[in-house]
């Protein structure tokens, strides 16, 4: 499938080259290391002095640590049913938590004020979960924005009941580019907030910043045991280095959400129909005919299968990328 996923891009030139750098001699293990230690100063930079970070090398992991840190098994988290902590992480959070996801219904990927507030609502010791978190991915698995306004409502709703406000930022990035923001003000109001590198350029790289210095206490542990904590850490370091010591972060998502503008606009004026769903970063969602999928699929993927369909703009996705597209989109209504 063409621009099926950003996960299929390759690793920004800087990033290798910062992981390169860091595989000169030797350097103490498990993140006690000078590049580690510069990841860390880098995130306290972009989220303030207070805010304690550990690394992982994959966004469910840092997910789970997050949630580890938020809730105990007794507990009910509320997320969206299309959040990727409850659709895509295979039950990894309530397997190795214990706690339980609590989906809800939205028309586009956003929970709402009045939703937490009814989640807040529920439960009645000691028979039912206790409500204790929210959370809430920016952007959105279906590629939507919570506004800077959304999110202080969504924040206030939560911390008014007395719950914890994870946000699920794998492609936090895009988010902030989106809003114009930086990578904080895009996760305004969160306790904990998960930033991934991996979708933004780098190889294996997400972390968990911890917002709230009481949540954070445990980290060390919940980091260990959650198999995250690794001996050589300095090489997931590094690319968190590469991307946070500039602008190349904002310069990879700048390029991810200017493809898929254009890229909806290929499709608007190839199909007829614009796309299902706002484009606010680099995910296109199209409702297409089976035909047409079909004839767009390369690696069975979704042979046949007609209805919503994601497509994927990366960090090196170019012009030329969307004119092929545009012609075998063409070519699948036409032929």
């Amino acid at each position: 499938m063409i621009l099926v996923s950003d996960n299929t891009a390759g690793v920004h030139p800087d990033v290798l080259a910062a992981i390169a750098a860091a595989n000169e001699g030797h350097a103490p293990s498990y993140g006690q290391d000078e590049t580690t230690a510069r990841a860390h100063e880098l995130f306290r930079a972009h989220f303030g002095e207070h805010a304690e970070t550990v690394l992982a090398v994959t966004g469910t992991a840092a997910n789970v640590i997050a949630l580890a840190a938020m809730v105990q098994p007794y507990d009910a988290v509320l997320c969206a049913e299309t959040a990727h902590v409850f659709a895509d992480e295979c039950n990894a959070p309530e397997r190795f938590i214990g706690a339980r996801l609590t989906a809800v219904r939205t028309p586009d990927g956003r929970i709402t004020p009045q939703q937490v507030a009814a989640f807040a609502a529920g439960g009645g010791p000691p028979h039912a979960a206790r409500p204790r978190a929210v959370s809430i991915a920016q952007p959105t698995e279906l590629g939507t924005v919570y506004s800077l306004a959304e999110l202080r409502a969504i924040a206030d709703a939560a911390h008014e009941h007395g719950l914890l406000l994870h946000v699920d930022g794998a492609r936090l990035a895009n988010a902030a580019v989106a809003l114009g923001t930086g990578l904080a003000e895009a996760a305004s109001g969160a306790d904990v907030v998960c930033v991934g590198g991996t979708k933004n350029g780098a190889l294996a790289a997400d972390a968990v910043v911890f917002l709230d210095p009481a949540l954070a206490e445990p980290r060390r542990y919940l980091h260990k045991q959650a198999m995250q904590l690794l001996s050589k850490a300095r090489f997931t370091s590094a690319q968190f280095v590469a991307l946070l010591s500039g602008e190349l972060w904002r310069t990879n998502a700048e390029n991810a959400n200017r493809a898929a503008s254009r890229l909806a606009e290929v499709l608007t004026g190839i199909s007829g129909t614009g796309p299902a769903l706002p484009v606010q970063t680099n995910a296109v969602f199209a409702d297409l005919p089976g035909h047409v999928v079909a004839a767009l699929d390369g690696d069975g993927s979704r042979p046949g299968e007609g209805g919503l369909v994601r497509f994927m703009t990366a960090f090196d996705t170019t012009g030329a990328d969307i004119e092929r597209f545009g012609t075998a989109l063409h070519a699948a209504f036409t032929g």
